[in-house]
């Protein structure tokens, strides 16, 4: 009889995940472990399950010796588990991302009709022995118009519970449907347009280098004097040395937190000593039922990533085959790339829903299999406007999710079948692009790519050819085809000690139009771009994170 694998529960999880648990494996539930006390116990263990204050750094993966198998958080963050490691060991990790929705939703709505009442600072006064009724006149939701930030699931609930107050709900996020929306009666708007007319504005999306300090100086100058904010997504959205400076001068009246850049905040903080701030440890998900529903989601996760199942949860990749990874590995790079650019040639506002991929071989098209490939295409396009983590294990469920459709195309190529691809296309269709030009035919943004001495290139971009390593950043310009313009902008970008590391260009006809591809090593300046900007035989250029 096989051995009953050893589960270790680092905080505390609710009964009913435990005895799930319990019913599978020998759990030990040891909580409050010091990072040496976790790295002994480790190596015993076949799974861990942590929630937010336990680091499972590299480490740790180390000191278990290849047994550990899963490791599961219980809520949705990730970013106290080391992925890369845990991909490096062969560790599959799984979160649990839908229990706590409606919990948050409530905590959002709670802080709201707390600040705009002043409930926090009443309280105080009374038990200090005060009777301060005038001075704790609040204002009221009905009839207000609340913008929420970030329309995924929790924002839905927000805007659900936000409607039976009476307010008009705005919403904004590029790639939410907009049919669901108004199935509830919320309106998609521009994020300067949310920003600019709402009364509250509620935060829910996630913590990626997009939305990192989203709300800032620029974002504030253009709310209305007196906004109210309500952050309980994730402290990092906001720059809250902006928020209290937006406070001091009276632009935003109140603002309630349940997130911090740093967790928990310092005592002296400005924003926590602040009289217009109402804050809470990061209750957001801490209810009964949400604490019962993700111990019960975690364990489920757990115990079918230990029976060998692939969980739709996971947010990393287990192992592939060496030698499969081996003669892949560039090609697998190659495709991430070109869905990083074409998803950031897609205008803003659009979304992507449909998007063509054609691997062009000479291979059978049966002996290529291509769900590394594709799997890293949806990393590609996903990632750089979501906090969600693409691998092997998740692709499909990310995509099919966001209703995101991937159609694959198979081209045979006389060459030589060592070389298992000669290139790969991607083409998102039905969307707005950022070029208004034969850079992005109309309707669609297309891309090609192909690897030469085990490096990524990019060699079309919409109607014109290219040859431009796809390593560090992009700036693509279409111009007037004229001399001098590689010395021109090249010479900017010395100026501005930015380093090119390659160019191309490609054009139509001689003295028409082309398209400049620049490769850089530093992101460049708003400066240096406008300079770019400014050469008057630049028609319109799009700087591009790789």
């Amino acid at each position: 009889m096989a051995q009953k694998p050893t589960i270790l529960v680092s905080e505390k999880l609710g009964e009913s995940g435990l005895e799930l648990l319990r019913s599978f494996g020998n759990v030990d539930c040891s909580y409050g472990l010091s990072k040496e006390d976790l790295c002994a116990k480790i190596s015993s263990c076949d799974a861990l399950i942590v929630r937010s204050g336990t680091k499972v750094t590299r480490e740790v993966f180390q000191a278990a010796q290849g047994r550990l198998k899963v490791v599961g958080r219980a809520g949705v963050g990730i970013d106290n588990v080391d992925l890369q490691a845990a991909t490096e060991c062969g560790c599959l990790v799984v979160n649990a991302p839908t229990a706590n929705t409606v919990a948050a939703a409530e905590h959002g709505i709670a802080l709201m009709a707390a600040m705009a009442r002043n409930i926090a600072q009443a309280d105080a006064s009374v038990k200090a022995g005060k009777w301060e009724r005038n001075k704790y006149v609040g204002v009221s939701l009905v009839g207000k118009t609340l913008a929420i930030i970030g329309f995924g699931k929790v924002g839905t609930e927000v805007a659900r519970r936000a409607k039976g107050l009476g307010m008009h709900v705005i919403a904004h996020d590029p790639y939410a449907a907009a049919d669901r929306a108004r199935a509830i009666g919320v309106e998609l708007v521009s994020f300067d347009d949310a920003i600019s007319t709402a009364d509250f504005i509620s935060l829910h999306m996630p913590l990626t280098p997009s939305t990192s300090k989203m709300l800032n100086d620029q974002s504030f100058a253009k709310m209305k004097k007196g906004v109210r904010i309500i952050n309980v997504a994730r402290g990092g959205v906001i720059d809250e040395e902006a928020l209290v400076r937006a406070l001091d001068s009276g632009k935003v009246a109140q603002a309630a937190l349940d997130v911090f850049a740093q967790e928990p905040p310092a005592k002296d903080s400005p924003l926590v000593q602040h009289q217009k701030v109402t804050l809470t440890p990061h209750l957001g998900a801490s209810t009964i039922e949400a604490q019962d529903g993700v111990a019960i989601e975690i364990a489920e996760a757990v115990v079918g990533a230990l029976k060998g199942e692939l969980a739709a949860t996971a947010v990393n990749a287990p192992m592939v085959p060496a030698e499969v990874l081996s003669e892949l590995a560039p090609f697998v790079v190659l495709a991430e790339k070109l869905g990083r650019l074409a998803v950031q040639l897609v205008a803003g506002g659009s979304g992507v829903k449909s998007v063509k991929v054609a691997y062009t071989s000479a291979r059978d098209p049966n002996d290529l299999d291509t769900r590394i490939l594709r799997a890293m295409l949806i990393k590609g396009i996903v990632e750089p406007i979501s906090s969600t983590f693409v691998n092997l294990v998740n692709a499909d469920y990310t995509a099919k999710q966001r209703g995101l459709r991937i159609i694959e195309e198979r081209i045979t190529h006389d060459g030589s079948p060592e070389i298992p691809l000669e290139s790969i296309q991607v083409q998102i269709e039905n969307v707005e692009s950022r070029f208004n030009s034969a850079l992005c035919d109309s309707g669609e943004v297309r891309v090609r790519g192909k690897v030469k001495d085990g490096k990524p290139y990019l060699t079309l971009v919409g109607s014109f050819s290219v040859n431009v390593s796809l390593e560090g950043n992009l700036i693509l310009c279409r111009q007037v085809d004229q001399p001098g313009m590689i010395g021109t902008v090249g010479g900017i970008l010395g100026e501005e000690n930015v380093n090119v590391n390659f160019m191309s260009v490609g054009r139509l006809a001689p003295r028409t139009h082309a398209v400049m591809a620049i490769g850089v090593d530093e992101e460049p300046g708003e400066h240096v771009l406008n300079r770019i900007g400014e050469v008057p035989a630049i028609e319109e250029f799009v700087f591009l994170k790789l």
